[in-house]
């Protein structure tokens, strides 16, 4: 659904083209929600950086969240410089699928907690993990479990999916020693409400039963639509109160879409029509470099002023400029005919966008800007150029 509330009013030709646009207002209101979480719960929320990275907004961020959590080196240093880890003492959480010893030296000395994905990891690491326990006794450590409870639709963005990589199975911890390890993470969720963790819990906890007692903290992963209008948030600080309670353990969530859903747009403009069976018409943004997760999830972004096909009066097939032949945004209907020159908007932008764009073929990455919503004010925070394609190569 186009949020039409926060960016109806918005005149695209303010900013360069292509751009994401995030609304900082909208940002805070989410923030907002997710702190009243916090609050009533007890729970610690985490920004999951894989979703949003966007360390303009870092000062925001850190007004209501514990702080972020990390897939890999990179991502925990942006945490720890931009997001308060260093300076504010913000929580830096770091899990990856398996790390290099020189890349865990630098995470240990950086993160809160490490989660590692296997015992053989856990134990091979041990020389390096005991060092850094000596000078960052504060430090702590984590095994991420796989429960085989899986709840998405689509297997690609399924960690439970048979023959995942991600997460240990209950099995493997027959006759492993526990020493050292504080905490248990899973992740099982993908843009779902409520129901869907408390039947994982389900899991977790008929699994795990001779475990969770033994820790100091169990991490819910991320993939909590907690800012949906329609998620249940009551029941979920319940859950989290009553899960506390029981085993006498702190809570962590780690969200990515719900701080940034519905909060940001594409802006792009119209390069040239032409038709083939039908109308087609080439846009200065691209499905594969700019919204990869509509190629790869798939979804149908919404875009202002637009319809289903055959809704409205004039068909469009909307793509990109690459030479890739599925770099197409779908089809869409307006109530015009579409100009060269015009600028289209996609909704809902921010989150799993600026994080996975690329420069395949060469394509420019589009600009970012902060708006707020109340003011009006905006400011362009980034623009790229020819430089940011050359360097990423030799």
């Amino acid at each position: 659904m186009v949020n039409a509330k926060t960016f109806k009013h918005f005149d695209s030709t303010r900013v360069p083209s292509p751009c994401f646009v995030v609304d900082e207002v909208a940002i805070e209101n989410n923030l907002k929600v997710l702190e009243h979480v916090q609050e009533k719960s007890g729970a610690k929320i985490l920004l999951a950086l894989k979703a949003f990275s966007m360390f303009s907004l870092a000062p925001l961020v850190n007004k209501y969240l514990a702080g972020t959590c990390a897939s890999g080196l990179h991502e925990a240093r942006l945490g720890y410089e931009e997001f308060g880890g260093q300076d504010l003492g913000k929580e830096v959480h770091t899990f990856s699928a398996a790390y290099t010893e020189a890349d865990l030296k630098e995470i240990l000395a950086i993160s809160k907690h490490v989660v590692f994905n296997s015992f053989n990891q856990w134990e091979r690491f041990q020389p390096q993990i005991s060092q850094a326990k000596l000078m960052r006794p504060e430090l702590q450590f984590g095994l991420r479990v796989n429960p085989l409870h899986s709840e998405g639709d689509t297997p690609i963005y399924d960690p439970c999916a048979p023959g995942s990589r991600l997460g240990i199975l209950r099995d493997s911890f027959n006759g492993r020693s526990l020493e050292g390890i504080s905490g248990l993470h899973f992740h099982t969720l993908c843009e779902q409400g409520y129901d869907a963790l408390d039947r994982t819990l389900v899991e977790i906890e008929k699994q795990f039963a001779d475990i969770l007692p033994q820790l100091e903290w169990v991490n819910f992963g991320g993939g909590h639509h907690i800012t949906h209008p329609d998620y249940d948030v009551e029941a979920l600080i319940t859950r989290i109160k009553g899960f506390q309670d029981r085993y006498k353990v702190q809570v962590y969530l780690e969200p990515g879409e719900a701080i940034a859903i519905n909060t940001g747009v594409l802006v792009s403009e119209v390069l040239d029509l032409t038709y083939n069976t039908m109308n087609l018409a080439i846009l200065d943004t691209s499905a594969t470099c700019h919204m990869p997760d509509t190629l790869e999830m798939p979804y149908r972004a919404e875009i202002f002023g637009a319809g289903e096909k055959d809704e409205r009066t004039y068909n469009y097939r909307l793509g990109g400029q690459t030479c890739l032949a599925g770099d197409v945004m779908g089809d869409y209907s307006f109530d015009k005919v579409l100009t060269i020159g015009q600028r289209l908007m996609f909704d809902d932008m921010s989150h799993y966008t600026m994080v996975k764009t690329s420069t395949f073929n060469g394509i420019g990455l589009p600009s970012i800007a902060i708006w707020n919503s109340k003011s009006d004010a905006l400011r362009v925070v980034k623009e790229f150029s020819y430089e940011n394609f050359k360097h990423r190569l030799s």
